[in-house]
């Protein structure tokens, strides 16, 4: 299909289907019961940013603007921008070394549920088989069709196959290049790599500012729906800047599209969202690099990183620690959210050891500990404890500093799990929401146990706490109590 027919297919499919193009009917969508259970999944950013692996994902973007370490790095190691710009790392993007089954290999024993690769960075680099734009990895760099290779490698290991899609901010992403003498250069023209590059607005928080054009807002319409057409995505992601009031009209018709389809598939589908770009309902909220405070009474998400400094493979990545990460995991479950949790591979397709590393150790805590994580749902409370968790997007970078009186809760059937943030060298373990006469129990416990642990804690209850004593367990990494209640 050219692109006016593609459109008139998107509005015949909405017109036909259940779901229409406004609030009130996609506030009737229902979040798949798979997803809420999963609880942990696996985001990828690779990409021909993937290349330099300097700085960090918006190489693309920075490299142009004159000054900044990009800039300054990219003469340094490249040369002059008019003679090697971002689109000349594609040829260097082969990806030989890449194995989809290899990757899923990996994702299963980290102990992940979906996984969700970036199909298109903000580069406007497609990382799959596409009708709308030459510059994609089938037709160019790996010559594959990688995001096809890792949708059949991953549903073989059955983990659900998602897709994110950063497309947006292409709009002005390349715009830093038209400021000097670059190989960014009228005209420009739709399907080209670098089209449009628009003045970049001055807030990327105004609601605004550089409207992006109709052509544009149907380019990017088409090759979402494209995706959803042809990789069948069980979730789709969006990254910032779809809240801007141009993509409003845009947005709905696309998450028609998509439940409409998933309708026609037999398949539920969710669509997650930042910055309130959908009405509420409407999607599934998504925090970036944060969480929530408190408990919600809604299921949502939040998408960080295994590095502080970059989303993708840089030489210099800041690695967390799996323990900080699991503790992470802990508490955003026990608040009704999931993980979704970001490496960086290689160009060449390989995963780095730190980031498989840390994966294998989160891993090897869920084989234990799983249990309390998927399938569970939250309590009365989701925990106590004195440290305060930094609400909001992009409150990562400092490290928690929790401790053995930081507990968090999780539910399934008659057994609560509460996970001790930090074990406590004593072996002793007060829960206070326990207590007798406690406002969130006033049934009975019935037995306790220690995951991972033969050892059978001694417990007592009384009006200051359920406190359990322990002589054998020493961990680094939460502990969890299996709390049978009647």
């Amino acid at each position: 299909m050219n692109k006016h027919e593609y459109l008139r297919h998107i509005d015949t499919s909405i017109a036909n289907g259940k779901f229409k193009d406004n609030w009130t009917s996609l506030r009737e969508i229902v979040v798949p019961e798979w997803y809420p259970k999963a609880k942990f999944g696996i985001f990828i950013h690779w990409g021909v940013y993937s290349v330099p692996a300097y700085d960090s994902e918006w190489y693309s973007r920075n490299m142009y603007i004159q000054g900044s370490k990009a800039y300054e790095h990219h003469l340094k190691v490249y040369g002059d921008h008019k003679e090697f710009g971002y689109k000349d790392f594609i040829p260097m993007f082969k990806a030989e070394n890449f194995d989809a089954d290899e990757w899923a290999t990996l994702f299963k024993q980290a102990g992940a549920k979906y996984v969700m690769p970036v199909a298109e960075h903000h580069d406007g680099f497609q990382m799959y088989k596409s009708s709308i734009s030459h510059y994609n990895t089938y037709e160019m760099g790996p010559k594959r069709d990688v995001l096809g290779e890792m949708k059949v490698a991953y549903e073989k290991q059955g983990l659900t196959f998602c897709v994110s899609s950063h497309h947006a901010e292409h709009w002005f992403f390349m715009s830093h290049g038209k400021e000097f003498d670059s190989d960014i250069k009228e005209p420009l023209q739709c399907g080209d790599f670098y089209w449009p590059a628009m003045p970049e607005p001055p807030d990327f928080q105004d609601l605004y500012g550089s409207p992006p054009s109709d052509e544009f807002l149907e380019d990017w319409l088409i090759r979402c729906c494209e995706l959803v057409d042809e990789y069948q995505p069980r979730v789709f992601y969006f990254d910032w800047w779809i809240h801007t009031v141009a993509f409003k009209p845009y947005l709905k018709k696309f998450a028609a599209y998509y439940y409409n389809k998933g309708e026609e598939w037999g398949i539920p589908v969710a669509i997650n969202y930042k910055h309130d770009a959908f009405m509420f309902g409407a999607a599934v909220p998504d925090v970036e690099r944060g969480q929530f405070a408190e408990l919600k009474p809604y299921f949502w998400q939040t998408d960080t990183a295994v590095a502080r400094n970059s989303w993708c493979y840089t030489e210099n990545n800041q690695y967390k620690t799996a323990e900080e990460i699991i503790r992470d995991l802990v508490d955003i479950v026990s608040k009704n959210g999931s993980l979704l949790l970001n490496i960086g591979p290689r160009a060449d397709g390989t995963i780095p050891d730190e980031d498989r590393n840390i994966l294998l150790r989160i891993g090897k805590w869920l084989e234990v500990n799983g249990e309390a994580i998927y399938e569970t749902t939250y309590w009365r409370t989701y925990g106590e404890g004195p440290t305060e968790v930094k609400e909001g997007q992009f409150t990562d970078g400092d490290t928690k500093v929790f401790t053995s009186e930081d507990i968090r809760f999780t539910v399934k059937g008659s057994s609560l799990y509460a996970t001790v943030m930090v074990y406590p060298d004593n072996g002793i373990v007060h829960i206070q929401s326990l207590k007798e006469g406690s406002p969130h129990f006033h049934g009975i416990v019935e037995q306790v146990q220690i995951l991972g642990y033969e050892e059978q804690p001694n417990w007592e209850r009384d009006e200051n706490a359920l406190t359990l004593t322990t002589m054998g367990v020493q961990s680094n990494v939460p502990v969890v109590f299996k709390i049978d209640l009647d």
